[in-house]
């Protein structure tokens, strides 16, 4: 399953990294691609969306699926 999100606040390449690494501690979760000009995370996986969603907001970045 291939979930998309927009995520707000990236700003740089450090933002992409801190998303990224955020997203592939969930359980499920196979791939992330993060993209700070696009404000968007793809997540291949079978992991919640809620979760993801959380997992973003702990690294402090405003998500929505």
């Amino acid at each position: 399953m291939t979930t998309t999100l927009t995520v707000e606040g990236m700003s740089c390449e450090h933002c992409e990294q801190t998303v990224t690494e955020a997203l592939e501690a969930v359980d499920g979760v196979a791939a992330v691609t993060v993209d700070h000009e696009t404000d968007s995370a793809t997540v291949e996986g079978d992991a919640d969306v809620e979760t993801l969603l959380a997992a973003v907001e702990d690294a402090g970045y405003d998500a929505a699926a």
